[in-house]
């Protein structure tokens, strides 16, 4: 059934890009490129991901505590 996703997917991307591109190929060629796209994309995707996993994450946590710091100064008990 995965073999089958990835030859559907792969045809429709394969079909997208040639498209996009301007270029007249047939349909294996077309299901090849699809393929071949999806997994070259996949693989610069989780290589960019893993590069700026660690940096996006330390900015989620500098966004998360500074909004906890806004709820605390604005909703927390008062000093005098």
């Amino acid at each position: 059934m995965a073999i089958l996703a990835l030859i559907i997917i792969g045809a429709a991307a394969g079909f997208i890009a040639t498209r996009l591109m301007n270029l007249q190929t047939d349909l294996v060629t077309t299901i090849v490129i699809g393929i071949l796209g999806a997994l070259v994309g996949g693989l610069v995707l989780r290589i960019l991901l893993a590069i700026t996993g660690f940096a996006a994450g330390f900015v989620g946590a500098v966004l998360g505590a500074m909004v906890l710091i806004w709820l605390w100064e604005t909703y927390g008990p008062k000093r005098r």
